[in-house]
């Protein structure tokens, strides 16, 4: 984001709708913060964050529409990064609320990334799924951008006096989440196989 302004917001945001160990509330409030300074426009990183939600939706509306419910969870399943039970929670949301789990489902972690396969899958309409697609992300976005926005008066002098020591911190964070996410999906996908 620092290197790239908005569009970078926009890509982190697609990315993170592919890479769930990668949270929208780690990255959009960092998009705040730099609005705040000045670095980047809210609105344009506001704007740029919704074309990355809603371009990362299409992707995976697309695949429940061209692979159904039986080969995407087989899909699911043989990749190690990704849980069917994630894929059937969604499921269970679109089933239960229709449109409003796409809007709603924008907003709840993991859930978000994978909403949009069951819409695919029973062929919501296109218009539909993306006018929910786009209000559930422009709400989401929208907090977590003002929060970086807004608590950046408080957040910019402890930047200043320890931005060198900060910044170490949240990479080793970053780098500790990934990790265990990933020991914990490849324990999973081994404890599946010697089942």
């Amino acid at each position: 984001m620092d290197r790239f302004g908005e569009p970078g917001v926009g890509l982190a945001i697609f990315l993170e709708n592919f890479i769930p160990p990668i949270p929208s509330e780690a990255i959009l409030p960092g998009a705040g913060f730099l609005a705040y300074a000045g670095l980047m426009s809210p609105w344009g990183a506001w704007l740029w964050a919704n074309l990355g939600s809603l371009v990362g939706a299409v992707l995976w509306y697309a695949v429940g529409a061209a692979l159904g419910a039986e080969r995407t969870r087989g899909i699911m399943d043989r990749l190690p990064l990704l849980k069917v039970e994630d894929f059937d929670k969604a499921e269970r949301w679109f089933h239960r609320w229709g449109p409003w789990a796409v809007l709603l489902g924008r907003c709840v972690p993991i859930v978000r990334s994978f909403i949009s396969i069951p819409a695919g899958i029973t062929r919501m309409r296109v218009t539909t799924f993306l006018f929910f697609t786009l209000i559930g992300s422009a709400i989401w976005n929208g907090i977590w951008i003002g929060l970086g926005f807004g608590l950046g008066p408080t957040i910019e002098p402890v930047l200043e006096e320890w931005s060198g020591v900060l910044s170490n911190i949240v990479v080793a964070l970053a780098v500790l989440a990934v990790l265990i996410f990933v020991v914990q999906r490849l324990r999973t996908v081994r404890r599946r196989g010697s089942a």
